[in-house]
């Protein structure tokens, strides 16, 4: 075998074990929810999609850098950019909350399971009628004093450049009077403290082949820096989601500086 060859061999060798663990990590997630989360009040089915998710990071090999206080209760609308598919997990490691997230993710395997039973709410964002009723729905839940996660840009981004965010999920933070609080989410190469790409999930390609590229990928630290919660002050919903926009886009301008643990 070449010099070449060997440390592809052993990426792709490492790579499949951490898939293998993946996999029963989330079967036992999905036992957990059918067999056990009747049984759990709410906080501690907070506490079990916390630390469930956490475990996966770390059987995953991606290190959580929380910067900055996650909130333990709402009502508060966490507004947060979009990257990818890890977004979802490494914001429930971070601190429980429940998500509107596109209907796509519910058809997604296992995962789609797993992220409705840790109550993700489901939109389809084609129809006008649907989004309307995530919004109704999402005011309840803050009038309920729940944490609601959204990412107004409405797709993803390579995490080094924001898109304008979308007004239209601001509505229910509106209706009720509830704060938004900004968050950034950004990918770092751990050992260099650059941006990493590899967990990008953008343009044609497959959720299977972004996966694929992110566990053959070491050192990888994920980062969320938590912002300053705010109200809307009366003002438009768009000026309200460009104010927003602006403060998701200066914690993500922040310098890393790595941590270890």
């Amino acid at each position: 075998m070449s010099g070449a060859a060997a440390p592809a061999l052993r990426s792709r060798l490492r790579a499949w074990l951490i898939v293998l663990r993946i996999l029963s990590h989330l079967l036992r997630g999905l036992a957990t929810l059918r067999w056990r989360f009747g049984r759990l009040t709410p906080t501690q089915r907070e506490a079990e999609v916390q630390q469930w998710a956490r475990q996966l990071l770390q059987l995953m090999e991606i290190r959580l850098d929380l910067r900055g206080n996650f909130p333990r209760q709402g009502p508060l609308l966490l507004v947060a950019n979009h990257i990818s598919w890890l977004d979802i997990l490494v914001m429930h490691a971070s601190g429980y909350c429940r998500f509107v997230a596109k209907s796509d993710v519910h058809h997604w395997p296992l995962i789609g399971a797993l992220a409705a039973g840790a109550g993700t709410l489901f939109v389809e964002r084609a129809s006008r009628r649907d989004a309307m009723r995530v919004v109704h729905h999402m005011a309840e839940q803050l009038r309920a004093g729940e944490l609601l996660a959204v990412f107004p840009e409405g797709t993803t981004g390579d995490g080094s450049t924001l898109l304008p965010f979308h007004a239209n999920l601001l509505q229910s933070a509106i209706s009720t009077g509830s704060p938004a609080l900004p968050l950034a989410l950004q990918y770092f190469d751990g050992a260099s403290g650059s941006i990493s790409l590899v967990p990008a999930y953008i343009g044609d390609e497959s959720l299977v082949a972004s996966v694929w590229r992110t566990l053959r990928t070491t050192g990888i630290v994920a980062r969320v820096c938590v912002g300053e919660a705010q109200r809307d002050g009366g003002r438009p919903r768009r000026d309200w989601a460009a104010a927003l926009h602006a403060e998701v886009r200066a914690l993500m301008q922040r310098p890393w500086a790595a941590r270890q643990g």
